[in-house]
């Protein structure tokens, strides 16, 4: 006999579907049948680290926003109805899912001794067979249909349907909170659980016997706080640029306003990165840095953006509106920037790097209207060419980075490769306008009203030079991280400049 075999009949769906795995030799399989029952598998959480429909969701509204409106329509039909519709418009490659591969490992020993192996999940059917057709293991898919969803107890009454009480073991991550594994398990001859908390260990050991855990290697807590990129509020300390160049640090009334303006805007844009992580879950994971983000990875269940981005931004609000209503308002303005930053402006040219570097002036400028210190032209005009220059070097490092990944057809957001020299041509002519500005600004009788050694402060363009050519030149040899901020308090070279650029400046007062 030939095993496994070419093709089978869903008992569920009553449809076929076309196995692509090697058989063995023609003389038959010389190995005897496994005698365990079969093994069931979870697909959601369990046999990838993520939920499908989350991503089949975000996926479809970012290619087609206007299906927001249809979603009350679909839910009104029922989940797996809904379930459906999405899978039917949203694009996923499972190719690019963040697989659980110790299971995926025991699931191929399993097979290779003869084992039945089975896909059982509340996905619908047309993202199940997808995901049965990558792995080629799998002898049997049940699925929801469009019109009942496989969860819970419809799971369990398939399957008793099909193999009867005990006649299955059966592995999933319990469901999340809701636990709706747990009537599958109850009918259980084993149970294996995947990253199983205490109290589902308790619960399902009232159920079944449990046979494996597996469980990811990783400090929860310390991965939701990554995902949170306190790495980029050093980015927030802008919003003490104005009181600094007031020479107002001194002023602990104002320095608390700032204070709170740091945490507020850190909020924002905490709950800003936790969105774009959502939109861009497909492109980082074909990123060779971004893939390890926490979201892309698998090593957060979507739930947790979806959650703690709206608390981000709730506190935000309650923190800029405590300081002044015109700080919340210029806090609204900068999500709302970043919010279409994210699902569109990061794609077109030119525009998504004006973005980035206005996003970086607006902390400037909460820290002005927190404390109510006029910000000079002088610092909009330096801020708005560095800032310009800083995101030309994100943009050309994402470029040199996936040209190692795509070769000649590699692509950064809307640039091509053939871009690059004309973005590193644009970023250090913005980057050397910032020490022009800087230049004049020394040279101006408002310079030499505040510092006593004004002289001193011409040290800071050969310093602040020598920095925007080393950005650049580490970006040009491919030894840039995605961000240059970040990139900045690792290097040793870009900690020395700005010791010196800070005793520079004290020093001239």
């Amino acid at each position: 006999m030939v095993w496994p075999p070419r093709c089978f009949i869903h008992p569920y769906m009553n449809v076929v579907l076309r196995e692509r795995v090697a058989e063995f030799p023609a003389g038959g399989n010389t190995k005897p049948l496994h005698t365990e029952p079969p093994l069931v598998v979870d697909l959601d959480g369990t046999l990838v680290k993520t939920d499908l429909l989350i991503e089949s969701v975000l996926s479809l509204l970012k290619e087609r926003p206007v299906c927001l409106l249809a979603f009350p329509l679909w839910l009104l039909r029922g989940k797996a109805w809904f379930k459906q519709q999405v899978a039917r418009r949203a694009l996923l490659d499972p190719e690019t899912f963040p697989w659980r591969a110790p299971l995926i490992d025991y699931l191929v020993q399993q097979r290779a001794e003869g084992r039945s192996l089975v896909l059982a999940t509340g996905s619908d059917m047309r993202i199940a067979l997808q995901a049965a057709e990558h792995l080629k293991l799998f002898d049997h898919v049940f699925a929801s249909d469009g019109s009942v969803n496989l969860c819970g107890a419809a799971k369990r009454a398939v399957l008793v349907k099909e193999f009867g009480v005990g006649g299955f073991d059966y592995v999933a991550d319990g469901g999340g909170y809701r636990r709706c594994d747990l009537p599958v398990w109850g009918a259980a001859r084993n149970a294996l659980l995947v990253n199983a908390g205490p109290g589902l260990t308790t619960a399902v050991a009232r159920l079944a016997s449990i046979n494996q855990v597996f469980t990811d290697p990783g400090n929860a807590r310390y991965v939701r706080f990554r995902a949170l990129r306190p790495a980029h509020w050093l980015k927030n300390l802008l919003v003490f640029v104005p009181l600094l160049a007031a020479h107002r640090l001194h002023d602990v009334a104002l320095f608390e306003k700032s204070l709170l303006a740091f945490v507020a805007i850190g909020c924002f844009a905490s709950s800003g990165y936790l969105l774009n992580d959502l939109v861009d879950l497909q492109s980082d994971r074909h990123h060779p840095q971004k893939r390890f983000r926490p979201f892309a990875a698998g090593d957060l269940p979507l739930s947790y953006a979806l959650i703690a981005g709206p608390a981000l931004l709730f506190l935000g609000c309650v923190l800029g509106a405590c300081v002044s209503w015109a700080l919340f308002a210029l806090l609204l303005l900068y999500f709302a920037t970043s919010f279409v930053y994210s699902l569109c402006f990061k794609n077109v040219a030119i525009c998504d790097v004006l973005c980035l570097a206005g996003l970086y002036t607006v902390r400037i400028l909460a820290g002005s209207v927190a404390t109510s210190i006029r910000p000079s032209q002088w610092l909009l005009a330096f801020s708005t060419f560095l800032f310009f220059s800083l995101a030309l070097v994100k943009r050309y490092s994402e470029l040199t980075t996936m040209r190692a990944v795509d070769g000649n057809a590699a692509r950064a957001r809307a640039y091509e490769l053939s871009d690059g020299e004309l973005i590193a041509a644009m970023g250090t002519a913005s980057g050397y306008l910032a020490v022009l500005v800087l230049a004049l600004y020394i040279a101006a009788d408002k310079a030499r009203a505040l510092y006593s050694r004004p002289e001193l402060l011409w040290l800071l363009c050969p310093l602040l030079l020598y920095w925007i050519s080393h950005v650049w030149l580490t970006a040009h040899r491919g030894k840039m991280p995605h961000d240059p901020v970040v990139f900045a308090t690792g290097d040793l070279t870009s900690r020395i400049l700005i010791v010196l650029i800070g005793a520079t400046a004290a020093v001239a007062l």
